[in-house]
């Protein structure tokens, strides 16, 4: 594998180590050569370091694309890897010239970059912005630098993940102490405590803050001075500030500093105090040297540091906060000796240059399996076969566990099929499914893109759930029905998965609906055998029609370390005995939630189990619990916002009975075989029950404190059985597979 790397060549900091370290050591295992733009400390040090590079000194960008194909000229590229701004406009020339994707490693956010130079921003920065949009894939320097470029628009599904490395085998080569910091300059007495940042002194580093700070400190640690290493345009201004805060004893600014280990030896402290980074060497190379560390809380900092556990982080910008954090570390000797042991603890396990390899070569897979793909299927002899992508649409973005789960099912099965297909999902809240699935989104109501996106696709999926019904709304059937017929329309397959249908109410709706499914719907699995005698009742026979199972259930639990922790940390023992009901408001719902009250209180005093509510929708859950709640005469445990299928799943695998107005409050507890009560809003309850072959259930309507009791104590009977009731869960996991076997035979 040959990939060039193209840099501007006056990188400094972060993104210069990051880029040397890296190409060292690719070069032990592909061919891995540098460009840059300017000779000077750059280039010299990448000489140094054994870095096949090569220097283009001009400043007209095609000039230095002309020497740039010479260079290249009858060379395999197989990446073109950019860095930075001029690297970016570089490789977004020479693509032209030389077929090979671009990638480019986002160090900061390029819209901070140029702060506090408007020339500098207006032309560099500018021409940065347009050019990034024009690239291939993307590296972010930590996962929220990802997700910053997510909420940006760049495509979600071409964004990788790459975090800073840092050797942690070679011996660090320092000078003594003393010596290190007279020459600096720096007066030093015993028991002074130095606090140490490493940072261009530029607006985006914020040192204002840290004098600030500093000024506050000091009047409680006489003994506390701070070392600034680093050079830049704002010195003089930062030096003015530091004699009118009258701190020009105490803080000096040593300028650029060569021999980074010995700094970070000859400090007490590391500190960093930025508006915004992605992953900062500040913070990683200070940790060799065991330093406790205090960060302002940006990009991927905290994912290294616990705050309070192994570090401090503060507020951007809030100088008390930080105030207080030095204070801590300059008047306890031992608390800054033990949050440094575990921080050097932990980034030597997470974050080391080996890892950070690996991770590049990984990415560098990807992409060239992506590019090979995206040959295989322009290669294709029809246009229609040329066609590529999934639609997935479902209710999707609404804050409901049981249609993650869903989704997270589908999306598992067709990348278990082709792991490259683009995936696009029409959901109310794009972002959030952006971040969490790592697909592209649309917004539900976007019609005009939706229907853009269908003309690309290969296949259109109705994802899961009951999407064809109208008890809630007439709209939302409607709705459906109008997707399914469009992708068809479009020229998409189309594909129903582990479906629920019904009720459809109306003459006029039914008719609808079997027409749209016949003509428009290429294949349908249905999650349990009402629905199929609902297809048969509108008279849908033309679609390949098959019996599988809801897709939530082949998701796999949590570990419980997690969950009980969950339960933990609320006081809860996780060998207890619980009662769990997950809820939803209703029709005639607060009507019945004194039954409900009682039945939570006859099995805490008669059945021995406490009562513990669950939200599968975070959004409105809690709302019908805390409604229960309210009516109970002793404490009920309420455990919200649990977001994660994977972990309700775990939590529920805690409870001994289960009593549940939401349909994958079943489906996630029969995993782990509780003993089921359902309490029907709408006929899936019953139906998945039936399927199932166990538990009680009966309609909101008709529920009554006799009838929940006896359903309790039923349930209870059934714990020792608890292994032979999985069995049944087992056989519908089984036939879940039929949902997987669908959507291959339209997608592949």
């Amino acid at each position: 594998m040959r990939v060039i790397h193209l840099i501007g060549g006056g990188d400094t900091g972060g993104a210069k180590t990051h880029v040397l370290h890296l190409l060292r050591e690719l070069n032990r295992s592909i061919d891995a050569q540098l460009f840059c733009f300017m000779r000077g400390e750059f280039s010299d040090d990448a000489r140094k370091m054994g870095i096949p590079i090569h220097v283009i000194e001009s400043g007209n960008p095609f000039i230095g694309l002309r020497e740039l194909k010479k260079l290249l000229s009858g060379r395999q590229v197989d990446i073109i890897h950019c860095h930075g701004a001029r690297g970016n406009l570089m490789g977004n020339l020479l693509k032209h010239f030389i077929k090979a994707p671009v990638v480019t490693t986002v160090h900061s956010d390029y819209r901070l970059d140029y702060l506090g130079r408007p020339v500098a921003r207006l032309s560099y920065g500018t021409t940065n912005l347009v050019v990034l949009r024009r690239l291939n894939y993307y590296i972010g320097v930590s996962d929220p630098m990802r997700e910053l470029l997510i909420k940006r628009g760049f495509p979600t599904d071409r964004i990788y993940t790459i975090y800073n490395g840092i050797d942690f085998t070679t011996p660090l080569k320092l000078r003594p102490k003393e010596e290190f910091l007279k020459e600096l300059g720096v007066p030093y007495e015993p028991g002074d405590v130095l606090g140490g940042i490493v940072a261009r002194l530029d607006p985006v580093k914020d040192h204002p803050t840290l004098l600030r700070a500093m000024k506050i400190a000091c009047g409680q640690c006489p003994n506390l001075k701070l070392i600034c290493a680093g050079d830049g345009n704002t010195m003089e201004k930062l030096r003015e500030m530091a004699r009118s805060l009258g701190l020009e004893n105490r803080v000096f600014f040593v300028g650029w500093v060569t021999d980074i280990p010995s700094f970070y030896n000859a400090i007490d402290i590391n500190l960093l105090t930025s508006l915004s980074e992605t992953f900062p060497y500040a913070i990683t190379d200070g940790t060799r040297s065991h330093l406790p560390t205090i960060s302002s809380r940006v990009g991927g900092v905290p994912v290294l540091i616990d705050h309070g556990e192994n570090g401090f982080l503060f507020t951007p910008g809030d100088e008390k906060e930080l105030a207080r954090y030095l204070t801590a570390f300059a008047q306890d000797p031992e608390l800054r000796k033990t949050m440094g042991d575990r921080l050097y603890e932990k980034a030597s396990k997470k974050l080391s240059l080996e890892s950070m390899v690996v991770c590049q070569l990984e990415i560098y897979e990807s992409i060239l399996a992506r590019e090979a793909r995206k040959g295989r299927i322009q290669s294709r002899e029809t246009r229609r076969e040329r066609r590529d992508g999934v639609v997935v649409c479902g209710a999707y973005g609404h804050g409901n566990a049981g249609d993650d789960a869903i989704l997270k099912s589908i999306l598992h099965s067709v990348r278990e099929l082709d792991e490259y297909v683009p995936i696009t999902v029409l959901a109310k809240n794009t972002l959030s499914i952006k971040e969490r699935y790592r697909v592209n989104a649309v917004y539900t109501f976007n019609i005009p893109k939706i229907l853009w996106h269908m003309r690309k696709a290969r296949l259109y999926i109705n994802g899961g759930g009951t999407l064809i019904q109208n008890a809630t709304s007439h709209r939302s059937l409607w709705y459906y029905l109008f997707t399914l017929w469009a992708a068809k329309r479009c020229g998409c397959r189309v594909a129903m998965y582990g479906c629920g249908i019904g009720p459809v109410r109306g003459g006029r709706n039914i008719k609808l609906a079997s027409w749209v499914l016949n003509s428009s719907v290429d294949s349908i699995t249905l999650r349990e055998p009402d629905s199929m005698q609902e297809l048969r009742r509108y008279g849908v026979d033309r679609p390949r029609i098959s019996l599988g199972s809801d897709p939530a259930l082949v998701l796999e639990p949590a570990p419980l370390s997690q969950a009980d922790k969950i339960l933990l940390d609320r006081g809860l023992d996780p060998e207890g005995r619980y009662i769990c009901f997950l809820l939803r408001t209703w029709w005639g719902f607060y009507e019945k939630a004194p039954v409900l009250a009682a039945a939570a209180e006859y099995a805490r005093e008669k059945l021995g189990l406490t009562p513990v509510f669950l939200s599968i929708n975070s959004l409105q859950d809690g709302a019908a619990a805390k409604a229960v709640m309210d009516k109970m005469e002793g404490p009920g445990v309420l455990l919200d916002g649990i977001g994660s299928p994977e972990l309700l799943i775990s939590l529920l695998g805690r409870m001994s009975v289960v009593v549940s107005m939401r349909l994958h409050g079943l489906i996630f507890s029969s995993l782990s075989g509780a003993p089921l009560v359902g309490v029907s809003y709408d006929p899936k309850i019953g139906s998945f029950l039936r399927y199932l072959d166990y538990g009680q259930w009966t309609d909101l309507s008709a529920v009554t404190e006799s009838w929940l009791v006896a359903a309790l104590e039923e349930a209870y009977r059934q714990l020792p059985r608890r292994q032979e009731l999985m069995e049944k869960t087992k056989r519908l996991i089984e036939v879940e597979k039929v949902n997987l076997q669908a959507v291959k035979e339209l997608l592949l």
